[in-house]
Protein backbone atom coordinates (compact mmCIF):
# COMPACT_ATOMS: atom_id res chain seq x y z
CA UNK A 1 0.00 0.00 0.00
CA UNK A 2 1.13 3.83 -0.64
CA UNK A 3 0.16 7.07 0.51
CA UNK A 4 -0.50 10.26 -1.18
CA UNK A 5 -0.10 13.77 0.49
CA UNK A 6 -0.52 16.86 -0.80
CA UNK A 7 1.70 19.44 -0.04
CA UNK A 8 1.15 22.39 -2.99
CA UNK A 9 -1.64 25.09 -3.02
CA UNK A 10 -1.37 29.10 -2.17
CA UNK A 11 -2.11 28.78 1.51
CA UNK A 12 -3.78 32.03 1.32
CA UNK A 13 -5.99 31.74 3.84
CA UNK A 14 -2.60 32.13 5.96
CA UNK A 15 -1.16 35.03 4.37
CA UNK A 16 0.55 36.62 5.29
CA UNK A 17 2.50 33.76 7.00
CA UNK A 18 2.38 31.86 3.70
CA UNK A 19 3.67 34.70 1.69
CA UNK A 20 7.32 33.01 2.58
CA UNK A 21 6.63 29.78 3.76
CA UNK A 22 4.53 27.00 2.83
CA UNK A 23 1.57 26.89 5.18
CA UNK A 24 2.51 22.54 5.36
CA UNK A 25 5.89 23.93 6.84
CA UNK A 26 3.92 26.04 9.61
CA UNK A 27 4.80 24.78 13.29
CA UNK A 28 1.88 23.51 14.96
CA UNK A 29 3.87 22.58 19.08
CA UNK A 30 7.12 22.96 17.58
CA UNK A 31 6.47 20.91 14.87
CA UNK A 32 6.33 21.14 11.15
CA UNK A 33 2.24 20.34 10.15
CA UNK A 34 3.78 18.23 7.34
CA UNK A 35 5.55 16.02 10.07
CA UNK A 36 2.07 14.73 11.31
CA UNK A 37 1.20 13.30 8.03
CA UNK A 38 4.67 11.73 7.45
CA UNK A 39 4.44 10.21 10.83
CA UNK A 40 0.99 8.80 10.58
CA UNK A 41 1.47 7.19 7.03
CA UNK A 42 5.11 5.44 8.78
CA UNK A 43 3.10 4.37 11.80
CA UNK A 44 0.36 2.84 9.65
CA UNK A 45 3.21 0.70 7.66
CA UNK A 46 3.47 3.09 4.48
CA UNK A 47 6.73 3.72 3.34
CA UNK A 48 6.37 4.97 -0.19
CA UNK A 49 4.80 8.34 -0.31
CA UNK A 50 4.09 10.41 -3.13
CA UNK A 51 4.13 14.11 -2.06
CA UNK A 52 2.16 16.42 -4.51
CA UNK A 53 3.86 20.08 -4.49
CA UNK A 54 3.44 23.37 -6.72
CA UNK A 55 5.70 22.89 -9.89
CA UNK A 56 9.05 24.60 -9.59
CA UNK A 57 8.86 25.10 -5.61
CA UNK A 58 11.09 22.61 -3.77
CA UNK A 59 10.93 24.37 -0.60
CA UNK A 60 8.98 21.00 0.60
CA UNK A 61 11.77 18.39 -0.80
CA UNK A 62 14.75 20.55 0.24
CA UNK A 63 13.26 20.07 4.05
CA UNK A 64 12.39 16.32 3.50
CA UNK A 65 14.54 15.13 0.96
CA UNK A 66 14.30 11.63 0.31
CA UNK A 67 12.80 10.76 3.36
CA UNK A 68 14.83 8.72 4.86
CA UNK A 69 14.92 10.74 8.37
CA UNK A 70 11.26 9.42 8.40
CA UNK A 71 12.01 6.11 7.34
CA UNK A 72 10.06 6.73 4.41
CA UNK A 73 10.88 7.00 0.42
CA UNK A 74 9.54 10.02 -0.62
CA UNK A 75 8.69 10.83 -4.53
CA UNK A 76 7.33 14.29 -5.38
CA UNK A 77 4.86 15.11 -7.57
CA UNK A 78 4.60 18.62 -9.26
CA UNK A 79 0.85 19.88 -9.93
CA UNK A 80 1.03 22.29 -12.80
CA UNK A 81 -1.34 24.74 -10.78
CA UNK A 82 -4.40 24.03 -8.19
CA UNK A 83 -6.80 21.87 -10.08
CA UNK A 84 -8.69 20.07 -7.47
CA UNK A 85 -7.42 17.21 -4.86
CA UNK A 86 -9.01 15.01 -8.05
CA UNK A 87 -6.44 16.11 -9.79
CA UNK A 88 -3.73 15.71 -7.51
CA UNK A 89 -4.93 11.40 -7.69
CA UNK A 90 -5.33 11.97 -11.32
CA UNK A 91 -1.49 13.29 -11.37
CA UNK A 92 -0.26 10.82 -9.29
CA UNK A 93 -1.46 7.77 -11.33
CA UNK A 94 1.76 6.43 -12.67
CA UNK A 95 3.17 6.61 -8.83
CA UNK A 96 0.54 4.62 -7.22
CA UNK A 97 0.30 2.07 -10.33
CA UNK A 98 -2.49 -0.37 -9.32
CA UNK A 99 -1.87 0.01 -5.63
CA UNK A 100 -4.32 0.28 -2.80
CA UNK A 101 -3.50 4.12 -1.64
CA UNK A 102 -4.18 6.17 1.36
CA UNK A 103 -4.54 10.02 -0.10
CA UNK A 104 -4.23 12.34 2.77
CA UNK A 105 -4.44 16.31 2.91
CA UNK A 106 -1.21 17.11 4.61
CA UNK A 107 -2.59 20.34 6.53
CA UNK A 108 -5.11 17.90 8.45
CA UNK A 109 -4.42 16.84 12.15
CA UNK A 110 -5.81 13.95 13.49
CA UNK A 111 -5.68 12.66 16.98
CA UNK A 112 -4.21 8.99 16.71
CA UNK A 113 -3.43 8.70 13.42
CA UNK A 114 -4.35 7.02 10.54
CA UNK A 115 -3.68 3.42 10.96
CA UNK A 116 -7.20 2.58 12.33
CA UNK A 117 -8.66 3.23 9.02
CA UNK A 118 -6.25 2.13 6.88
CA UNK A 119 -7.09 -1.26 8.58
CA UNK A 120 -10.51 -0.87 8.54
CA UNK A 121 -10.15 -0.13 4.23
CA UNK A 122 -8.43 -3.14 4.04
CA UNK A 123 -10.96 -4.99 6.04
CA UNK A 124 -13.78 -3.55 4.26
CA UNK A 125 -12.46 -4.27 1.14
CA UNK A 126 -14.34 -1.70 -0.75
CA UNK A 127 -12.98 0.41 -3.47
CA UNK A 128 -13.77 3.73 -1.15
CA UNK A 129 -13.17 4.25 2.32
CA UNK A 130 -13.80 7.99 3.48
CA UNK A 131 -13.31 9.19 6.78
CA UNK A 132 -15.93 11.82 8.07
CA UNK A 133 -16.92 13.81 10.95
CA UNK A 134 -19.25 15.96 12.98
CA UNK A 135 -18.84 19.71 12.04
CA UNK A 136 -21.54 22.48 12.82
CA UNK A 137 -20.96 23.79 9.27
CA UNK A 138 -20.44 21.20 6.76
CA UNK A 139 -21.13 23.48 3.74
CA UNK A 140 -17.94 23.83 3.90
CA UNK A 141 -16.85 20.39 3.14
CA UNK A 142 -17.88 17.85 1.19
CA UNK A 143 -20.89 16.33 2.53
CA UNK A 144 -21.75 12.80 2.28
CA UNK A 145 -25.70 11.78 2.18
CA UNK A 146 -25.99 8.18 4.74
CA UNK A 147 -29.10 5.84 4.34
CA UNK A 148 -29.28 2.58 6.28
CA UNK A 149 -25.61 3.21 7.01
CA UNK A 150 -24.14 3.36 3.29
CA UNK A 151 -23.10 6.61 2.02
CA UNK A 152 -25.39 7.10 -1.41
CA UNK A 153 -24.42 10.53 -2.40
CA UNK A 154 -21.49 13.22 -1.57
CA UNK A 155 -21.91 16.85 -2.69
CA UNK A 156 -19.03 19.27 -2.67
CA UNK A 157 -19.76 22.18 -0.24
CA UNK A 158 -23.90 21.85 -0.93
CA UNK A 159 -26.17 25.18 -0.21
CA UNK A 160 -28.39 22.71 2.13
CA UNK A 161 -25.96 19.92 3.35
CA UNK A 162 -27.68 16.25 3.84
CA UNK A 163 -26.15 15.43 7.13
CA UNK A 164 -24.04 17.13 9.40
CA UNK A 165 -21.05 15.39 8.11
CA UNK A 166 -18.07 16.72 6.68
CA UNK A 167 -15.62 14.23 4.69
CA UNK A 168 -12.26 14.72 5.79
CA UNK A 169 -9.07 15.11 4.59
CA UNK A 170 -8.50 11.20 4.73
CA UNK A 171 -9.39 9.46 1.76
CA UNK A 172 -8.60 5.26 1.02
CA UNK A 173 -8.83 3.89 -2.49
CA UNK A 174 -8.33 1.00 -4.64
CA UNK A 175 -7.35 1.37 -8.45
CA UNK A 176 -10.89 2.24 -9.38
CA UNK A 177 -10.38 5.76 -8.70
CA UNK A 178 -8.48 6.59 -11.36
CA UNK A 179 -11.64 6.04 -13.75
CA UNK A 180 -13.19 8.42 -11.58
CA UNK A 181 -10.84 10.95 -11.83
CA UNK A 182 -10.03 10.73 -15.78
CA UNK A 183 -13.85 10.87 -16.44
CA UNK A 184 -15.37 13.45 -14.30
CA UNK A 185 -15.90 17.52 -15.26
CA UNK A 186 -14.10 20.17 -13.87
CA UNK A 187 -16.86 22.08 -11.72
CA UNK A 188 -18.10 25.43 -12.20
CA UNK A 189 -15.11 26.28 -9.78
CA UNK A 190 -12.58 25.08 -12.39
CA UNK A 191 -11.24 22.20 -10.61
CA UNK A 192 -11.82 18.74 -10.30
CA UNK A 193 -13.76 18.25 -7.24
CA UNK A 194 -12.90 14.59 -5.24
CA UNK A 195 -16.72 14.62 -4.25
CA UNK A 196 -17.43 14.29 -7.95
CA UNK A 197 -15.39 11.22 -8.13
CA UNK A 198 -16.62 9.83 -4.84
CA UNK A 199 -20.04 10.14 -6.80
CA UNK A 200 -18.93 8.63 -9.87
CA UNK A 201 -17.49 5.53 -8.27
CA UNK A 202 -21.13 5.30 -6.51
CA UNK A 203 -23.01 5.68 -9.28
CA UNK A 204 -20.96 3.00 -10.65
CA UNK A 205 -22.30 0.58 -8.05
CA UNK A 206 -19.18 0.48 -6.47
CA UNK A 207 -19.13 0.53 -2.71
CA UNK A 208 -18.00 3.37 -0.61
CA UNK A 209 -17.56 2.50 3.04
CA UNK A 210 -16.71 5.17 6.00
CA UNK A 211 -15.32 5.47 9.54
CA UNK A 212 -16.33 8.49 12.15
CA UNK A 213 -14.01 10.04 13.79
CA UNK A 214 -14.43 10.02 17.37
CA UNK A 215 -11.66 12.03 18.83
CA UNK A 216 -10.64 15.48 16.93
CA UNK A 217 -9.41 16.92 13.56
CA UNK A 218 -8.83 19.54 12.68
CA UNK A 219 -8.30 21.03 8.83
CA UNK A 220 -5.52 23.86 9.47
CA UNK A 221 -6.52 25.81 6.39
CA UNK A 222 -7.31 29.26 8.72
CA UNK A 223 -5.46 30.88 11.40
CA UNK A 224 -7.70 30.15 14.05
CA UNK A 225 -7.69 26.85 13.22
CA UNK A 226 -4.10 26.58 13.91
CA UNK A 227 -4.21 27.71 16.96
CA UNK A 228 -6.44 25.39 17.73
CA UNK A 229 -4.57 22.69 16.41
CA UNK A 230 -1.53 24.15 18.86
CA UNK A 231 -3.95 24.01 21.68
CA UNK A 232 -5.43 20.20 20.72
CA UNK A 233 -1.84 18.65 20.31
CA UNK A 234 -0.18 20.46 23.13
CA UNK A 235 -2.95 19.32 25.48
CA UNK A 236 -1.22 15.67 25.20
CA UNK A 237 1.86 17.26 25.91
CA UNK A 238 4.19 15.87 28.85
CA UNK A 239 6.07 17.63 31.66
CA UNK A 240 10.05 17.69 30.58
CA UNK A 241 12.11 20.31 31.95
CA UNK A 242 15.74 19.85 30.25
CA UNK A 243 16.89 23.61 30.20
CA UNK A 244 17.99 26.10 32.75
CA UNK A 245 15.43 27.46 35.27
CA UNK A 246 16.40 29.61 37.93
CA UNK A 247 15.51 29.49 41.10
CA UNK A 248 13.05 32.92 40.54
CA UNK A 249 10.84 30.99 37.93
CA UNK A 250 7.71 29.14 39.12
CA UNK A 251 6.81 26.04 36.24
CA UNK A 252 3.59 24.51 36.65
CA UNK A 253 1.50 21.80 35.07
CA UNK A 254 2.54 20.11 31.54
CA UNK A 255 5.73 21.88 30.52
CA UNK A 256 8.48 21.21 27.57
CA UNK A 257 11.12 22.56 28.12
CA UNK A 258 14.28 22.12 25.68
CA UNK A 259 17.78 21.33 26.83
CA UNK A 260 19.53 24.73 25.42
CA UNK A 261 16.48 27.11 26.60
CA UNK A 262 16.95 29.66 29.29
CA UNK A 263 13.87 30.44 31.84
CA UNK A 264 14.78 33.32 33.97
CA UNK A 265 12.75 35.14 36.96
CA UNK A 266 9.23 33.90 34.79
CA UNK A 267 6.35 31.99 35.46
CA UNK A 268 5.50 29.06 32.64
CA UNK A 269 1.59 27.71 33.30
CA UNK A 270 1.28 24.39 30.91
CA UNK A 271 0.72 23.34 28.62
CA UNK A 272 3.85 24.55 27.37
CA UNK A 273 6.20 23.57 24.81
CA UNK A 274 9.68 25.60 24.46
CA UNK A 275 11.98 24.90 22.03
CA UNK A 276 16.10 24.75 21.52
CA UNK A 277 17.61 28.31 22.30
CA UNK A 278 14.70 30.03 23.66
CA UNK A 279 15.30 32.76 26.23
CA UNK A 280 12.18 33.82 28.89
CA UNK A 281 12.95 36.60 31.18
CA UNK A 282 10.43 38.38 33.47
CA UNK A 283 7.63 37.14 31.86
CA UNK A 284 4.52 35.27 31.92
CA UNK A 285 3.55 32.24 29.44
CA UNK A 286 0.30 31.24 29.83
CA UNK A 287 -0.86 28.01 28.71
CA UNK A 288 -1.33 26.23 25.18
CA UNK A 289 1.59 28.58 23.86
CA UNK A 290 4.42 27.08 21.61
CA UNK A 291 8.01 29.18 21.35
CA UNK A 292 9.91 27.54 18.91
CA UNK A 293 13.52 27.78 18.55
CA UNK A 294 16.16 31.03 19.60
CA UNK A 295 12.67 32.78 20.12
CA UNK A 296 13.51 35.76 23.04
CA UNK A 297 10.65 37.34 25.35
CA UNK A 298 11.71 39.73 27.37
CA UNK A 299 9.50 41.67 30.44
CA UNK A 300 6.16 40.30 28.28
CA UNK A 301 3.07 38.27 28.94
CA UNK A 302 1.49 35.80 26.09
CA UNK A 303 -0.87 33.03 26.10
CA UNK A 304 -2.64 30.63 23.82
CA UNK A 305 -0.57 31.58 20.85
CA UNK A 306 2.21 30.25 18.11
CA UNK A 307 5.40 31.63 18.20
CA UNK A 308 7.90 30.54 15.55
CA UNK A 309 11.41 30.37 15.02
CA UNK A 310 14.13 33.64 16.16
CA UNK A 311 11.00 35.84 17.28
CA UNK A 312 11.88 39.04 19.47
CA UNK A 313 8.92 39.67 22.29
CA UNK A 314 9.98 42.67 24.54
CA UNK A 315 8.54 45.03 26.90
CA UNK A 316 5.00 44.59 26.14
CA UNK A 317 2.49 46.13 28.53
CA UNK A 318 -0.32 44.49 27.41
CA UNK A 319 -0.66 40.48 27.23
CA UNK A 320 -0.47 38.51 23.67
CA UNK A 321 -2.58 35.86 23.53
CA UNK A 322 -4.49 34.17 20.04
CA UNK A 323 -1.42 35.18 18.46
CA UNK A 324 1.14 33.49 15.52
CA UNK A 325 3.97 35.23 14.98
CA UNK A 326 6.00 34.14 11.63
CA UNK A 327 9.56 33.69 11.60
CA UNK A 328 11.96 36.32 12.75
CA UNK A 329 9.10 38.53 13.63
CA UNK A 330 9.30 41.24 16.25
CA UNK A 331 7.20 42.96 18.93
CA UNK A 332 8.69 45.52 21.04
CA UNK A 333 7.54 48.57 23.04
CA UNK A 334 9.56 51.79 21.79
CA UNK A 335 11.89 53.55 24.95
CA UNK A 336 11.81 56.75 22.58
CA UNK A 337 10.64 59.54 22.73
CA UNK A 338 8.40 60.41 20.56
CA UNK A 339 6.24 57.08 21.24
CA UNK A 340 4.39 56.37 18.12
CA UNK A 341 3.33 52.82 16.97
CA UNK A 342 4.95 51.50 14.43
CA UNK A 343 4.02 48.76 12.03
CA UNK A 344 4.95 46.77 8.43
CA UNK A 345 1.77 45.03 7.76
CA UNK A 346 1.18 42.28 5.47
CA UNK A 347 -1.83 40.86 3.83
CA UNK A 348 -5.01 39.43 6.24
CA UNK A 349 -2.69 40.84 8.83
CA UNK A 350 -4.45 41.45 12.36
CA UNK A 351 -3.65 43.85 14.51
CA UNK A 352 -5.67 44.79 17.93
CA UNK A 353 -4.10 47.54 19.92
CA UNK A 354 -5.17 48.51 23.63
Amino acid sequence: MKALITAGGKGTRLRPITHTQNKHLIPVANKKILDYALEYVKEAGITEVGIITNKGDTEVQDVYGDGSDFGLNLTYIPQDSPRGLADCVRIAQPFIGDEPFVFYLGDNIIVGGIKRFVQQFQENGTSCHLVLSKVPDPERFGVPEIKNNRIVRVEEKPEKAKSDFAVTGIYLYDHNIFEAVNNIEMSDRGELEISDAHQYLIDKGLEVSYSEITGWWKDTGKPRDLIEANRLVLDNVERKIEGQVDDNSIIQGRVNIAKSAQIINSQIRGPVIIGEGVKVKDSYIGPYTSLDKDTHVKNSELEFSIIMEEVKIYNQTSRLENSILGKNAAVAKSLRKPAANKFIIGENSRVALL
